[in-house]
C-alpha cells in the first residue's frame, strides 16, 4: 500500500498511513508528521512501540491468558491495542473513543481490524463519551492515550476525570494512562499525584533511565481500585522491554515528592 492521507478537521492537520519499510504487512500512522501508531496486520499480537508494549504487558495480567476482557480505549490512534486484545483474547468486548471522526474512518478503512473483533466506536471528547457507554458494562481495562508533551487538557488531567474513569472498572480492573513528557517530568509528576488522589494504588512503569527525569519519554501510570497485586511488579519488569522499572508505594512518593 502506498502512502495515503486524510485531513482531520477538528485539529486541522493531516494523518498519513504508509508501509513500514522494515516489516512486511506493517504500517505506520503519522499525524502532523509525527509517528503515532504502528500496526502489523499479519501479526497483531506483536506490539512494536515500547510504551504500547508496556500497556499490553499490563493487560496480560488482568485475567489468565486467553480469557476475554472488556476494554475501553480513550484515544484510538490506529487501534493497535484493540487489535492486540482481539489477537490474544478472542471474544473480548471493546469500545473506542476518538475525537477525530475522520481518523477513525480512515484507520478502519485502511487498516481493517482482525476478523471477529467486537469493537464499538464513539466519536467525541473522552470525558463526555463516558456518559454514552452502556450502563451495564464494567471494564477490565481502561486505556487513556491522549496526553502528549507537557501540556494536557485540563478536564482530563484532573482527579474528577480519573474518578469517573475508575468507576467504570471491574473490581480487578486497571486504568492505564500513557504520559509522554519532557525532561523534568512535570506532567508525569502531576498526573501521578492526581491519580493517587483518585485510586487506591498507583504504579509508574517505564524504561529505567526515564526515572532519572533527564530524558524525554513515555511513562505508563497504572491505577487500581484495590491494593497493588503481589507479583505484578516482578511480572511487568520481566516482560520488558528492558531495562524496565516499576515504582509503587513509598518509592513512587519519593519520585513525585
Amino acid at each position: 500500500m502506498a502512502n495515503t492521507s486524510r485531513f482531520l478537521r477538528t485539529n486541522g492537520v493531516h494523518a498519513v498511513i504508509g508501509p513500514d519499510p522494515w516489516h512486511a504487512n506493517a504500517f505506520v500512522l503519522s499525524i502532523d508528521n509525527a509517528e503515532q501508531s504502528h500496526v502489523n496486520l499479519a501479526e497483531p499480537h506483536e506490539v512494536f512501540y515500547e510504551y504500547l508494549r508496556r500497556i499490553a504487558n499490563a493487560i496480560d495480567l488482568v485475567k489468565p491468558a486467553g480469557e476475554p476482557v472488556t476494554a475501553l480505549h480513550l484515544g484510538a490512534g490506529a487501534l493497535t491495542l484493540a487489535r492486540y486484545i482481539q489477537a490474544t483474547r478472542p471474544g473480548s468486548r471493546q469500545h473506542a473513543v476518538e475525537l477525530e471522526r475522520e481518523l477513525l474512518d480512515y484507520v478502519l478503512d485502511q487498516l481493517p481490524l482482525p476478523a471477529g473483533t467486537d469493537l464499538t466506536t464513539h466519536v467525541g471528547d473522552a470525558r463526555e463519551a463516558l456518559c454514552e457507554l452502556p450502563a451495564d458494562v464494567k471494564f477490565d481495562v481502561v486505556i487513556l492515550d491522549i496526553f502528549s508533551g507537557p501540556e494536557a487538557p485540563a478536564h482530563l488531567a484532573c482527579r474528577e476525570f480519573y474518578q469517573e474513569a475508575a468507576a467504570l472498572l471491574t473490581p480487578a480492573g486497571i486504568l492505564a494512562v500513557n504520559v509522554g513528557d519532557e525532561p523534568g517530568f512535570t506532567l508525569v509528576t502531576s498526573q501521578t499525584k492526581t491519580l493517587q488522589e483518585a485510586m487506591t494504588s498507583v504504579a509508574a512503569y517505564g524504561t529505567t533511565m526515564l526515572f532519572s527525569r533527564r530524558y524525554p519519554g513515555n511513562i505508563i501510570l497504572l491505577g487500581k481500585n484495590s491494593p497493588w497485586p503481589d507479583g505484578w511488579t516482578e511480572s511487568l519488569v520481566a516482560a520488558g522491554p528492558h531495562p524496565a522499572t516499576v515504582m509503587t508505594g513509598v518509592e513512587l512518593d519519593e519520585l513525585t515528592g
